[in-house]
C-alpha cells in the first residue's frame, strides 16, 4: 500500500480501548478496584481510577459536541472500534503499519498515587489487552506498551515482557514528573538501559486535565489556553531533562520519541538550549560531550501534524531525521480521514515526505 509512491508508518495511532478492559484483562486479585472506561458518549475516552475521573470533566461538553456528529467514525463505533475497523481505518488513510497508542490508557497513567503492586497489575492487563488487538494482523498493527514509572524496579519487569514476551516495538510515557522526579533522575537510570538494551523505542505522550503538575494548568477552565500549553510544553520541559540532565548521553543508542505535540518547536528549543549551553551550561554539565541539538539529531524524534505548516522550518536546520508522521485517529480533534493528504499539501521537500512518512518512523521503532 502507498500513497504518491510513498510507504506510510503512523507513529502514533490511537486506539479506544473497551470499558470493560481491566475488568477482563487484570489480574484477580485487583478486579473489584480495577479502572472502569466512562461511555457517556460516543468517544468518551474518560476513566475512572481509584475512584477518580481522569481527566476531568471541564471539557465533556466541548468534546459530545465534537465527537457526536462525526459521521466518519460511525463504522468503528458500531463495530466496537474492535481490531477489524482499527485495519479499516488503515486502508482508508493508506497506511501500511501502525504504532498503536492508547486513549483511556493514557489517563490509567495520569496518577502517582497508586500503590506500586496495583498499577503494576494495569500495566499488564494493558499490555495484554494490547497484544490480543493486534494480534489479527501483527505485520500492519504493533503494540506500544504500558509502564508505570511510580516505581521503576516494576517498570524494567514490564518493559521487558514487552520485548522478549510480547513482540512491543516501544513504551509510552506521560511527560510529567511523577513523584516530583525529573526525567533525568538517576532513579530512572535501569529503565532508560532496559529500553536500550532492548531496542524499544521510549514515546513520551501528554493528556490533558491529569490529576499531576502540567504546563497551562494555570489556565484551568478555559480549555482552549490550557491546551495551547500543556501537549508541547510539557514535551520542551522533558526534552530539556533528556537532553540537558545528560539521559542521552550515558544511553547513548536510546531512541526518544515526543508525540503529538507539534514539530516545529524544536528548531528554536535546540537553538536557546545551544545559546545556553556555550553561555553556562558546559561548566555546569561537564559530562555532555556534545551539543544538545546533537542529542536531538542523534536519539530523538517529533510528531508533525497534517496541516503544521511551521514544520517547512524544521528543513532549514538539519532536522528532517527526526520527524515522524501521526494521524492522531481516532480523536475528535484528528483530521482522519484525510490527515495524509493534508500532510501531503505540506511545503516539504520529497525526501522529508518520505522519511517523515517511512524512513524515520521505522528507525525510531527498530523496524527494517
Amino acid at each position: 500500500m502507498s500513497k504518491n509512491g510513498l510507504k506510510f508508518m503512523d507513529s502514533d495511532m490511537h486506539v479506544i480501548e473497551p470499558i470493560d478492559l481491566w475488568q477482563r484483562y487484570i489480574d484477580p486479585e485487583y478486579r473489584e478496584r480495577a479502572p472502569v472506561g466512562l461511555a457517556r458518549y460516543q468517544q468518551d475516552l474518560c476513566i475512572e481510577v481509584n475512584g477518580e475521573q481522569i481527566p476531568r470533566d471541564v471539557h465533556d461538553d466541548l468534546f459530545e459536541e465534537k465527537a457526536g456528529p462525526l459521521e466518519v467514525y460511525q463504522d468503528p463505533i458500531s463495530s466496537g472500534w474492535d481490531p477489524a475497523s482499527q485495519l479499516r481505518a488503515m486502508d482508508i488513510e493508506n497506511m501500511d503499519t501502525a504504532l498503536m497508542y492508547p486513549s483511556r490508557g493514557l489517563f490509567a497513567v495520569a496518577t502517582d498515587k497508586l500503590d506500586p503492586s496495583f498499577a503494576a497489575a494495569i500495566a499488564r492487563a494493558y499490555n495484554d489487552w494490547m497484544y490480543d488487538f493486534c494480534n489479527p494482523c501483527p505485520h500492519r498493527m504493533k503494540g506500544v506498551g504500558m509502564v508505570f514509572p511510580t516505581d521503576v524496579g516494576e517498570a524494567v519487569k514490564e518493559a521487558e515482557r514487552c520485548a522478549t514476551q510480547l513482540g512491543f516495538k516501544g513504551i509510552f510515557l506521560r511527560p510529567n514528573l511523577y513523584l516530583g522526579r525529573n526525567w533525568h533522575d538517576p532513579y530512572y537510570d535501569s529503565l532508560w538501559q532496559t529500553a536500550q538494551s532492548l531496542d524499544l523505542a521510549v514515546g513520551f505522550h501528554e493528556g490533558s486535565h491529569v490529576p499531576m503538575p502540567e504546563a497551562g494548568s494555570q489556565f484551568e477552565g478555559d480549555y482552549w489556553l490550557f491546551h495551547t500549553c500543556c501537549h508541547s510544553m510539557e514535551m520542551m520541559l522533558a526534552t530539556v531533562s533528556i537532553i540537558g540532565g545528560g539521559v542521552l548521553e550515558r544511553f547513548p543508542a536510546l531512541r526518544i520519541a515526543f508525540l503529538e505535540a507539534n514539530c516545529s518547536w524544536v528548531p528554536w528549543l535546540m537553538w536557546r538550549m545551544d545559546d545556553h549551553f556555550e553561555f553556562s551550561g558546559k561548566m555546569e554539565a561537564p559530562a555532555l560531550s556534545m551539543m544538545p541539538g546533537d542529542y536531538f539529531k542523534r536519539q530523538c524524534f517529533v510528531s508533525v501534524e497534517p496541516e503544521e505548516s511551521p514544520a517547512a522550518m524544521v528543513q532549514d536546520y538539519g532536522l528532517e531525521d527526526t520527524v515522524v508522521l501521526s494521524t492522531d485517529y481516532p480523536h475528535p480533534d484528528s483530521k482522519f480521514p484525510h490527515a495524509l493528504d493534508m500532510f501531503l499539501q505540506l511545503p516539504l521537500t520529497d525526501s522529508m515526505r518520505r522519511k517523515t512518512m517511512w524512513d524515520n518512523c521505522s528507525r525510531l521503532y527498530g523496524m527494517p
